[in-house]
């Protein structure tokens, strides 16, 4: 009973918690605890679910060089705040809010290094960018895929009109995937939409784009070309 009544309670926090605090504000405090978990990660030089047999593709050789910048820009901005300004409270607040985003500058590196791309052992494909994002793929719906760099401009996750999408790292994506039908993905503050094509980086492009071919099943004709329509009835 005592189990039966502490499920009922949480069950009923968490409904609470769904209609009182926005999506939005849910998302990033879950993403702030999933960066600070993989900044643990990190430091013991491990990788965030890793499965038996997956191949993981790592995707931030571009950005390292930025992170680092903002990291040593972040501590100098701590340090000069905590030394000019005077009073005691503000002193502490910015204090605390600087090492806090210290702290964050790191974790956010520390997600996307923990959290490759994987491809599975049956073919599907994982696509992450840290904790912000995370895309399964089934093998059975991936159609092509192939090397193709392009440069997608700032932000993340950028949504095409015609059923894109690009998952950006440091303005550029290198592997482009063709699917036989719509995954439905999520983006990292909740909007979810479909994608037909997922834009892509990966630091060794070639390397991905042969391991899903080699770990894809056969195509059918039914994956390759659209089936005929019937013909009359006999």
């Amino acid at each position: 009973m005592g189990a039966v009544r502490e499920g009922r309670v949480r069950t009923r926090v968490a409904s609470a918690v769904d209609r009182g605090v926005p999506v939005v504000v849910r998302r990033l405090v879950a993403h702030e605890f999933r960066a600070l978990h993989s900044l643990g990660l990190w430091t013991v030089r491990r990788r965030h679910r890793l499965p038996e047999g997956a191949r993981p593709f790592p995707y931030t050789e571009p950005q390292t060089g930025t992170m680092w910048v903002f990291f040593f820009v972040s501590v100098l901005e701590t340090v000069v705040l905590a030394l000019v300004i005077p009073w005691p409270l503000v002193h502490q607040i910015l204090l605390v809010t600087g090492v806090y985003g210290v702290l964050f500058v790191i974790a956010l590196h520390a997600s996307c290094v923990t959290r490759p791309h994987l491809v599975e052992r049956d073919g599907s494909l994982r696509l992450r960018y840290g904790a912000l994002f995370d895309l399964r793929v089934p093998a059975t719906v991936i159609a092509s895929v192939r090397v193709e760099r392009c440069y997608s401009g700032s932000g993340i996750v950028r949504v095409g009109e015609d059923g894109s999408l690009d998952l950006v790292v440091a303005g550029q994506t290198t592997v482009v995937v063709e699917l036989t039908e719509g995954v439905e993905y999520v983006r990292p503050l909740g909007r979810r939409g479909t994608a037909r094509t997922l834009r892509f980086h990966a630091d060794d492009p070639r390397a991905m784009v042969a391991a899903l071919m080699e770990s894809a099943a056969p195509l059918t004709p039914e994956r390759t070309a659209p089936t005929s329509p019937p013909g009359p009835p006999a």
